[in-house]
């Protein structure tokens, strides 16, 4: 019976790792599926650990929101060592259904029609990662009817003083709480923002990509057997 493994980055905060958690429970009743949430580091079940452990087909969803060296070597890396049939998938975003649920996390902080938005990014020193990024703060701005401008917090782009303006609205590209979060909220403070989003966290639009990832590849096996 095929499983589904996901994969994030991991934090020493408690609370970014329950998204993990709960983004995988969710996605494993509504498929009917056995599911584990696992960790690239700072917390257990480290992924590598899973793989090595694995004797059962399984479809891996890393919980990431663009390429990166994870994705492109650390993931692929460990699903070599398993002894398991296992298809690894590619990262969260930039997608349509992301872009949704930050869309629902500016309008419960309260921002509103219009408003400027700038999505702030943890960063990466990946030029595809930005080409990710580039992307899915497109994908934003789409739903949210607006244009929607793009900081990190570091390595390539501009950071959140150079880009966030007195009375816009702050979309956080992150999916839990940690370090990245209470700086970028920090920082988005500062330069004056008026409305700061929560982090995509658990949210059901996620769920639904995850569920929608599984699918996919449990159709594509079927379709060649």
């Amino acid at each position: 019976m095929t499983t589904l493994v996901t994969v994030a980055h991991g934090t020493r905060h408690a609370a970014g790792n329950r998204v993990a958690s709960e983004l995988t429970a969710a996605a494993g009743r509504r498929l009917g599926m056995s599911a584990t949430a696992s960790y690239v580091e700072l917390c257990e079940p480290l992924f590598a650990d899973v793989m090595r452990g694995a004797r059962e087909p399984a479809v891996v969803v890393p919980l990431l929101l663009s390429t990166g060296y994870h994705v492109r070597h650390d993931l692929p890396a460990a699903v070599a060592e398993t002894p398991a049939p296992v298809v690894l998938g590619g990262p969260l975003g930039p997608d349509p259904l992301i872009a949704a649920a930050q869309v629902d996390r500016l309008v419960e902080a309260g921002a509103v029609a219009g408003q400027p938005v700038v999505m702030v990014a943890a960063g990466s020193t990946d030029p595809e990662a930005t080409t990710d990024l580039e992307g899915a703060a497109r994908l934003l701005g789409e739903l949210w009817g607006a244009p929607v401008r793009l900081a990190t917090l570091g390595a390539i782009g501009s950071r959140p003083a150079d880009v966030v303006r007195p009375g816009d609205a702050v979309s956080p590209y992150l999916l839990a709480p940690g370090h990245f979060a209470s700086r970028g909220r920090a920082d988005a403070r500062a330069a004056g923002a008026s409305v700061i989003a929560g982090v995509i966290g658990a949210h059901p639009r996620v769920v639904d990509l995850i569920c929608q990832r599984v699918v996919r590849v449990l159709m594509g096996e079927r379709a060649s057997a």
